[in-house]
């Protein structure tokens, strides 16, 4: 058994070690993460695979989240990935609040430090109405309902060391920090920048040309 183990590994050694390389590297760099619901709308959609870029905070050890040397932290506007203990799901959300700020939402209007966000129309229909959010000087879309909903308001909160906001751009329909609360800076894997492939789960799966390699 073991001469047969032996010679089998002999046999296939490269590709052994290309496949353990794939995985560290999967694992401590960069890999892809499924965006199976509406969350991120209208900037992510549901079959996005966006590109995690898993050096963009820490370097981590291979094959568990521990940093090894921390590279920068997130900023106002960056869409990161986390593990979230809270909710045992891992998730994409936009940080909208970091350490030091304080930060209140009144019918879908953010307030931060004390300053109104500015806001564009881009898109309304009966439903929801999709907007152009300035988040002091990050300019992205969001989407809120037409008739608003349990999420659209919060009282003012201070966002303390090691932690962030973050939430949906699908206001309305987004299990993010108002819910989940706050998000631990050891809990952030990455951030995305660009969807990699996209498949249309309302069309056979087939792939969105249009969205492989859409910048976010």
């Amino acid at each position: 058994m073991k001469v047969k183990m032996a010679d089998l590994y002999s046999e296939n050694k490269s590709f052994i070690l290309f496949i353990l390389l794939m995985c560290v590297f999967r694992s401590a760099v960069a890999d892809w993460n499924e965006v199976p619901t509406s969350s991120m709308q209208p900037t992510i959609v549901e079959g996005d695979r966006i590109l995690v870029n898993k050096l963009a905070y820490d370097v981590n050890t291979p094959f568990i989240h521990h940093s090894l040397y921390k590279l920068a932290d997130p900023l106002r506007g960056d869409i990161i990935i986390f593990d979230s203990k809270v909710s045992d799901k891992r998730l994409v959300k936009r940080v909208v609040g970091v350490p030091g700020d304080t930060i209140a939402m009144i019918d879908n209007v953010l307030y931060i430090n004390d300053q109104r966000l500015a806001y564009g129309n881009e898109r309304i229909n009966e439903r929801f109405s999709d907007k152009t959010e300035n988040l002091l000087g990050v300019q992205h879309s969001i989407r809120v309902a037409n008739a608003g909903s349990a999420l659209s308001s919060f009282p003012s909160m201070n966002i303390p060391t090691d932690y962030y906001l973050a939430m949906g751009d699908n206001r309305d329909n987004s299990a993010d920090s108002r819910v989940i609360g706050l998000v631990p800076r050891t809990e952030i894997i990455g951030r995305a920048k660009q969807v990699v492939i996209s498949l249309n789960y309302d069309n056979y799966y087939l792939p969105r040309s249009k969205r492989f390699l859409h910048t976010l």
